[in-house]
């Protein structure tokens, strides 16, 4: 095989012959090639018949595991197949020519069969142009970049209408590697640059052929014969077939978007479109041609309203990327050399002539503000992050949509960002961690207001959000048909309705028999503390107030602590329950005879309580007065 640090052109291998010797070949040689049939590509059926969506979905698989081998193959395989099999070179412009563009997939059938298999064809092919614009693949798989450009110019493999369809198709989402690509291809092969230069009058005459068609003249038009009067009337936007109609509008659609993306992906092809004077033919065009077009849609008869629509979408789509595209002209071949400081003194004489550029351009932008109806985005709402996540996925469908979203997230929404860091294998090191495969995390739902919300109806017969049918005869506004007011207080039903749950409150049991061995908790009674109750029962309160004045006293002690009332009851069934004293002998024998035990304590006792009451009683008779206001505060 090849040796290593030697570029592929330079290469030399040694295979078997077809007599079984082996002969020295170059390692770009036909007879490497090997024999595969590559089938060319048709477009998705647009009425869905069972046939054709059959029959595309068999050739699109076909497509798809060609290339997926192709891609398979090592570096040397691969470019003697790329060079010198014919069939796969028609594959891949048939998919440029026919593949459906950006407006046309809402026309696609909605069977998801087709469209996997549709984004299973676009990824293949993009990655097969990919590898076709690198020249350097490693530092051992690589060809000599002079040897690299003469071998894609000569044998066609790319040309400028294959840029432009490249940039069309697969620009969405792609345009930072169809930067490189085709940055890379135009410095390897500078003949790019003047087959650019060539194609633009090419592009111009889109223009001029539109404005033929309507039958208006440009006066910017460099046309090379003069024009002949004819007998009859040239045909109009308004007087031209339907079918004329349609096809013009598609043209100058499919014209104007392709120039757009090759120039907003490619801008150093806008000095090539500048130097032919493409800014001033567009102008021109835009006032000229875009009214005529406008004016046709809206009085036209059209039987089809939705073909109507259909074509008005397309124009304003078109004028849209007019105002782009003349913005980027602008940009890049007046603002941006002066910002840069180059070639200062002749821009600011070329500035005069494009104040006319410009106002035509603000005139186009609201023109085309007021037919497109779209406002500027500010952040990535919901829609756009699945687009964004749908762009990825169409080129990179093996990658699980959670591990995407974090790729988003972490390079700012930037999806071509995220697909270079991904074929490049340059991500952060804590993506680099994750599981490509990994899901999009579940979305939790919110709850219900309605089964979380309280009202007086919830699960009665009027509770509308949990019934779907509801009594009607039992709701009414105001008073009733044929109702009066003495019926109405007459009627007792509602007394009836509450019968039942009133007399659950009859059943009084004045006595439970305790059975020997059982207790209260048995029957779901607490004990009953007689003892406190009989206390309460002998004890009557506010009988014995000194005071005449009971009530205040009762409001004083209306809200008394438990434990206090506890205490005092404690005393009270003491001084209740409490044998009789024992009479008090404090006389005893007479002197000299000796005294009993109970005589000695007896003494002893009247000796310290001797002046309880004359003395101790004064503070309670002071705060007594106090209380009844005798004595100042």
């Amino acid at each position: 095989m090849a040796c290593a640090q030697v570029p592929l052109d330079e290469q030399q291998v040694t295979e078997p012959g077809p007599l079984g010797k082996e002969q020295t070949l170059p390692a770009l040689h036909p007879a490497r090639k090997e024999e595969r049939c590559f089938v060319p590509y048709k477009s998705p059926p647009e009425d869905g018949s069972p046939a054709e969506v059959e029959e595309f979905l068999e050739r699109a698989k076909f497509i798809t595991e060609d290339l997926e081998w192709l891609l398979a193959l090592p570096h040397d395989k691969f470019w003697c197949q790329v060079v010198f099999d014919e069939s796969l070179q028609r594959c891949l412009d048939s998919y440029l020519h026919l593949a459906p563009r950006g407006l046309d997939l809402s026309a696609l059938p909605s069977s998801p069969a087709v469209a996997d298999m549709q984004r299973s064809v676009h990824r293949t092919v993009f990655l097969t142009f990919l590898r076709m614009a690198t020249h350097k693949e490693s530092k051992d798989n690589f060809i000599t970049p002079a040897v690299f450009g003469e071998i894609i110019y000569d044998n066609f493999l790319f040309d400028i209408p294959k840029i432009l369809d490249l940039c069309v198709l697969f620009g969405k989402g792609n345009s930072q590697l169809l930067h490189k690509m085709i940055e890379n291809i135009f410095t390897q092969q500078p003949s790019y640059y003047s087959d650019l230069d060539e194609t633009v009058p090419t592009v111009l005459q889109v223009f001029d052929t539109i404005l033929d068609k309507c039958g208006l003249y440009c006066e910017g038009a460099t046309a090379m014969e003069p024009m002949k009067l004819s007998a009859h009337k040239q045909p109009t936007a308004m007087t031209m077939s339907q079918q004329e109609l349609v096809d013009l509008i598609l043209y100058l659609c499919d014209s104007t978007t392709t120039i757009h993306a090759f120039l907003d992906i490619f801008p150093a092809a806008c000095s090539g479109f500048h130097s032919n004077g493409f800014l001033s033919r567009l102008t021109s065009f835009y006032e000229t041609a875009v009214p005529d077009l406008e004016k046709a849609l809206r009085k036209r008869n059209f039987d089809d309203k939705g073909l109507q629509e259909d074509l008005w979408k397309r124009l304003s789509h078109s004028c849209r990327k007019m105002v782009e595209t003349a913005h980027l002209l602008l940009h890049h071949t007046c603002l941006q050399p002066i910002l840069e400081g180059t070639h200062f003194s002749i821009l600011l004489l070329k500035l005069t002539m494009y104040c006319m550029y410009f106002i035509i351009l603000c005139v186009c932008v609201c023109v085309c503000v007021c037919v497109c109806h779209q406002g500027a985005v500010c952040s990535v709402s919901g829609a756009e992050l699945e687009s964004l996540l749908s762009c990825i996925k169409d080129l990179l469908p093996d990658l699980g949509e959670g591990f995407l979203l974090a790729c988003l997230q972490e390079y700012d929404f930037n999806s071509e960002l995220v697909i270079n860091n991904i074929l490049e294998d340059r991500l952060a090191p804590n993506l680099d961690k994750l599981d490509r495969a990994m899901p999009r995390p579940v979305k939790e739902d919110l709850p219900d207001v309605l089964n979380v919300r309280s009202n007086v109806f919830d699960d009665d017969e009027f509770d509308v959000f949990r019934r779907d049918q509801v009594d009607m005869s039992r709701i009414w506004k105001g008073r009733r048909k044929g109702e009066g007011a003495r019926e109405m207080l007459n009627d007792k039903q509602h007394i009836a309705e509450q019968r039942a749950r009133y007399q659950a409150y009859e059943t009084v049991v004045d006595e439970v028999i305790i059975e020997p061995g059982e207790s209260a908790a048995t029957y779901g009674l607490d004990d009953y503390d007689d003892e406190y109750d009989d206390t309460y029962d002998m004890n009557q309160v506010g009988a014995n107030d000194l005071d005449g004045d009971s009530l205040l006293n009762r409001r004083d002690q209306f809200v008394q602590d438990p434990a206090l009332l506890r205490e005092r009851a404690e005393a009270r069934r003491a001084t209740i329950f409490r044998p009789a004293p024992r009479p008090s002998n404090v006389v005893g024998q007479p002197k000299g005879q000796g005294q009993t035990t109970e005589t000695f304590l007896d003494r002893r006792k009247k000796e310290a309580n001797k002046s309880r009451v004359s003395n101790h009683n004064r503070r309670s008779m002071a705060d007594r007065k106090r209380n009844k206001g005798m004595i100042p505060s």
